[in-house]
């Protein structure tokens, strides 16, 4: 994870150094979501979600009651990882790979076909059944940080452009899923929070065109319009992408970030904590589901086997499906230094779906703990696969000469 004085100063960007980092934040990743999934299953269970779930005295809105650490977590400390991704996306989109409109047109088709297979697929499996029909968008979105982790244990395996095009696809179905539960699943919002967000939101972007330079400012604008963000009823961690969207960029004649730009001295000071510290937290706070008594008959249900379908079947033919397409039409170029194999590999990779899809199956079954269960048995079930068999895919997948050699 080290990087060294060369890279700081001209300004390489930090997450394909996270992505491509020796698979230490991969691996940890990894650990700490085993370790949940072993004390969920065991005498320590009741421990484990007790901890998690824990209400403090604090109440900071009235909509998700007192703040447990479980909140904090994901409400909380993700949205500073979204920050991070959401720096990098900005990079990109100003000087990167999505600095057209040509470039960026291929992960925004791919990723509404990414959502929009596999809610149709859920529908088709589970749809039919009374009172299901609601799960259509648990199916939606990547998780992010395990699907990072996937491709983190693959090493140089995984190329650059497919890396960053996974990051840009998750974050553009994230923020469709984050609308999906603003329209369709939120009871209401607050209008009067959300203007003063968009309030905060406009100031921060007035700073960033002024050319206001000291990161605590922005830290402070962050946290204002996370809490603002929280109050609305939409989901928090929009509040990371947002804030990421008014730090400014300083350009060096075109050429070139300057080592003393805000977005690169925000970036490298975050970095650390987000890699070590937030995404293993994260996955050890959500990977805990217990297996206990699940039987063959569970897992064929309607409800667990449209979410498996939408995830592992509905994501990646969506996804490739959309890609492929783009390209055959000329609507956008095959990624660069990339096999197709190894396309439909990160493509497989995108039904990795644990952290959204967990909370948009609580909000789809309000009162009813065994759907929620079943919800989660199919969540599981099809980001394991989808885990395991694109991590096979890539892994086996023959490279390029240029990467094999790199």
């Amino acid at each position: 994870m080290k990087m060294d004085a060369k890279a700081r100063r001209s300004g390489t960007s930090v997450v394909p150094e996270f992505l491509e980092s020796e698979a230490a934040g991969g691996l940890l990743l990894m650990a700490a979501a085993a370790l949940a999934m072993l004390v969920a299953n065991s005498p320590l269970s009741h421990f484990y979600h007790d901890l998690l779930h824990h209400p403090s005295g604090l109440v900071l809105t009235d909509k998700i009651g007192p703040m447990t650490p479980h909140l904090w977590i994901n409400d909380g400390l993700m949205a500073i990882f979204f920050l991070l991704v959401g720096l990098e996306i900005k990079r990109e989109f100003v000087g990167g790979r999505l600095a057209s409109w040509d470039q960026r047109r291929l992960p925004i088709i791919a990723a509404a076909a990414g959502m929009a297979v596999p809610a149709f697929l859920y529908l088709l499996v589970a749809g039919g059944e009374a009172g299901l029909e609601n799960g259509w968008a648990i199916p939606a979105a990547t998780d992010i940080a395990f699907a990072i982790g996937v491709l983190a244990l693959l090493g140089s395996r995984a190329p650059t452009s497919l890396k960053l095009f996974l990051t840009t696809v998750a974050i553009v179905d994230d923020m469709g899923a984050v609308a999906i539960i603003a329209l369709a699943y939120t009871a209401s919002i607050d209008t009067l929070a959300l203007g003063i967000a968009a309030g905060i939101l406009l100031v921060m972007y007035v700073m960033g065109k002024s050319g206001v330079s000291s990161l605590w400012l922005y830290m402070l604008g962050f946290a204002c319009l996370w809490y603002a963000v929280l109050l609305s009823g939409v989901h928090a961690t929009i509040a990371g992408v947002l804030a990421a969207m008014t730090v400014p960029v300083v350009q060096a004649g075109g050429s070139g970030e300057r080592a003393k730009s805000p977005l690169h001295r925000l970036e490298h000071a975050i970095h650390p904590a987000v890699a070590f510290l937030i995404v293993p937290l994260f996955g050890f706070a959500n990977a805990g589901v217990s297996l206990g008594g699940i039987g063959l008959d569970q897992i064929l249900a309607p409800l667990p086997l449209g979410i498996a379908a939408g995830l592992f079947v509905g994501k990646q033919i969506g996804i490739f499906g959309a890609i492929w397409l783009s390209v055959r039409f000329g609507l956008a170029k095959k990624l660069a230094g990339s096999t197709w194999l190894q396309i439909y590999g990160v493509c497989i990779i995108c039904g990795i779906g644990f952290t959204m899809s967990l909370f948009i199956g609580a909000l789809a079954f309000p009162g009813e703990p065994l759907l929620i269960e079943e919800a989660k048995i199919g969540i599981l079930l099809g980001s394991c696969l989808s885990a395991v068999v694109g991590f096979l895919v890539l892994r086996l997948a023959p490279r390029l000469p240029s990467e094999a050699s790199a």
